[in-house]
């Protein structure tokens, strides 16, 4: 019996209707840029396998020092203990992070990141004495499946069932240029006639709303207000950190800093779980006191896990190598050209890129989950391709190491399909 068939007995897959959606496709391996299925068929992992792999799959680097790391030490409580691997791992962080970061507090995924970072936010108000329980989000984010990860989120295709239970948001804008001063005046009457605790955004780049890409200097606008009103700003990195906008994080690029940053993904190379809520100095030094109530009681039980710990500084020292710093600067520059050559096909409204991130928006209307976005799907993978359409929005996000010949293929597999449709 195949894994397919075998898989239909008993497993529950995510973001998927399994009434309509029947089969998921049988994995064997993987290894760099290809994954292979159990008849021997193989596919370029254009996504990174949910931008996670940015090294590729069972990179003998990463995989050498967990083996190493595996032997040694397996898994400790963090509440009471330290160890070698995650004190290093806080140490190479800050030396890449943005400048006034300086405390790092782990956690298991994308959304328990983002989830700590709001709690850290309403905490450090009520801390100082002052109740602050409202967060400003831009339109059409999307920060993860917990509950305070749904509440910050704006795509309601993921939430609808939840929004009575979801802690009140309001919403703004995307910052285009345009609409800067009217996004100011919309908050400032928000700031008005409410506490508000915190900003979340994801920097320069919204990925699940279909890789939409803002400018920095126009989201600064906003951070810069924020930080004058003592509204803490939190920038969820999960997708766009460690390299992915071409910097090792968006909010590099941007002038104003954030108080607290959410990192997953990329950060262990895909190998294992792992996530961190990064933040300054200030918003821990809130948090001491003779008052053990005012610490910060949030915990999960495979916290700095020392083995994901190893995985993250292997991963981080590839980040920083020549050969993956060229590469990010070659597909970057590849995709520069293929949107030149793709923005003009009769069946694309817009092209875009930054960094190893392209994305092509169709002319269609197709929805998230529609039947058009399956048939993409599948002539995808009729091509040995995985892309995973976001709607009308085809991306790519390919790891570090792809070759040319392997994301040439990518560039044409999807011209193909475009003259298909």
């Amino acid at each position: 019996m195949s894994l397919q068939q075998r898989d239909k007995k008993h497993l529950w897959h995510p973001l998927k209707q399994h009434q309509t959606h029947p089969n998921s496709l049988g994995i064997v391996k993987a290894k760099g840029c290809i994954l292979t299925d159990e008849n021997g068929n193989e596919y370029i992992d254009a996504i990174s396998s949910w931008y996670t792999c940015m090294f590729g799959h069972c990179n003998d680097y990463i995989t050498s020092q967990v083996s190493n790391q595996m032997q040694t030490l397996d898994q400790i409580m963090f509440s009471d203990f330290t160890h070698e691997p995650a004190v290093k791992l806080s140490e190479e962080l800050i030396k890449i992070l943005p400048k006034n970061q300086n405390r790092i507090f782990f956690n298991d995924n994308g959304s328990t990141a983002v989830e700590a970072g709001i709690k850290m936010a309403l905490q450090y108000h009520f801390n100082r004495g002052e109740k602050r329980n409202l967060f400003i989000a831009l339109e059409n984010g999307f920060h993860g499946d917990t509950f305070g990860a749904m509440s910050v989120s704006g795509l309601s295709v993921y939430n609808g069932p939840f929004e009575d239970f979801l802690m009140h948001v309001e919403r703004i804008p995307v910052p285009n240029g345009e609409n800067n001063q009217a996004i100011l005046k919309q908050i400032k009457e928000i700031t008005s006639q409410q506490k508000i605790a915190g900003f979340i955004y994801e920097p320069l780049i919204q990925g699940a709303a279909g890789m939409k890409i803002h400018k920095a200097e126009d989201l600064n606008v906003i951070l810069q207000f924020c930080k004058e009103n003592d509204i803490l700003t939190i920038a969820d990195e999960v997708m766009t950190g460690f390299g992915k906008t071409g910097n090792d994080f968006a909010s590099n690029e941007i002038d104003t800093k954030p108080d607290i940053i959410c990192l997953s993904k990329a950060l262990t190379a895909g190998l294992v779980p792992m996530a961190i809520t990064s933040c300054t100095e200030e918003i821990y030094t809130a948090f001491l006191s003779s008052d053990i109530a005012k610490g910060f009681f949030h915990c999960h039980t495979y916290s700095a896990n020392p083995i994901a710990c190893r995985a993250a500084l292997a991963s981080i020292e590839l980040l920083q190598s020549e050969e993956i710093q060229q590469n990010i600067q070659w597909i970057s520059n590849a995709h520069i050209n293929f949107a030149k050559s793709i923005e003009n096909h009769a069946k694309v409204t817009e092209v875009r890129s930054k960094g190893v991130i392209l994305a092509i928006d169709l002319k269609t209307n197709a929805s998230r989950y529609g039947s058009l976005r399956d048939q993409l799907l599948k002539s995808f993978m009729d091509e040995g391709v995985f892309l995973r359409p976001l709607g009308n929005t085809i991306y790519i996000q390919p790891p570090y190491v792809i070759t040319e010949a392997q994301l040439n293929k990518l560039y044409t597999t999807i011209e193909k399909v475009l003259n298909q449709l």
